[in-house]
């Protein structure tokens, strides 16, 4: 049995499958990216998988290998959530908690401010998907406590590294944009580098561990 889903054509080379939510987009993206790095037919001319909140769209090559990715993705199991393990690599980002949305952000969640930081440092977070901007990673899996609806007013510009909650995702600025995240820090890592392989340092599925610069946060 499959979970149900939805596969709508994308272009003339691609397959936009609509599952149920996020926790299915993962098991479906590992289970496609599984069958393709095992040359199962129908998966050989793939040559692109990007994952979304929602969505996983899968690329192919050649227009004439849609209607055999079409008919895979259809009865394709999606992984078990046993399957589904996370990097081995833990990217650890440094932050100086002294964003100017954290104090909003402990009200909102009715912590204090340094139990905003130990939520956001004590749990390890995971890279859901990219959007939004080049480097842009959606981080999810992290403490629930730090749940918060967005900013009712959206900045005209958030700085480069700024550290960021909205929902149950976290993120990090790759660069200086408009942005309506709660910005609770900010690091130096440079997330999003184009003379990098990849560019971007935050893949799907990598583990990512949020730590405390020495000093910040005091005082709170």
């Amino acid at each position: 049995m499959t979970e149900h889903r939805t596969l709508l054509a994308c272009g003339e080379h691609a397959v936009l499958v609509e599952v149920g939510g996020l926790d299915q987009v993962v098991s479906f993206d590992h289970a496609v990216r599984e069958a393709v790095a095992a040359g199962t037919p129908g998966f050989t001319d793939v040559v692109d998988i990007v994952p979304a909140a929602t969505t996983v769209l899968v690329v192919v090559a050649d227009e004439a290998g849609v209607a055999a990715l079409r008919q895979v993705l259809a009865t394709l199991p999606a992984a078990a959530a046993a399957e589904v393990a996370a990097s081995d690599q833990v990217i650890e980002i440094p932050v100086r908690y002294d964003g100017p949305d954290l104090t909003d952000v402990a009200k909102l969640t009715g912590l204090s401010v340094n139990e905003v930081i130990a939520a956001h440092t004590g749990t390890d977070w995971r890279v859901a998907f990219g959007g939004f901007a080049p480097g842009f990673a959606y981080l999810s899996w992290g403490d629930p406590r730090l749940g918060v609806p967005r900013r009712k007013e959206p900045r005209t510009s958030v700085p480069s590294g700024a550290v960021a909650l909205a929902g149950e995702f976290s993120a990090i600025y790759p660069r200086s944009s408009p942005g309506g995240w709660q910005l609770i820090g900010r690091t130096d890592v440079v997330v999003f580098d184009i003379d990098r392989d990849p560019p971007a340092l935050l893949q799907p599925g990598a583990v990512v561990r949020f730590v405390e610069e020495s000093g910040a946060g005091d005082g709170h």
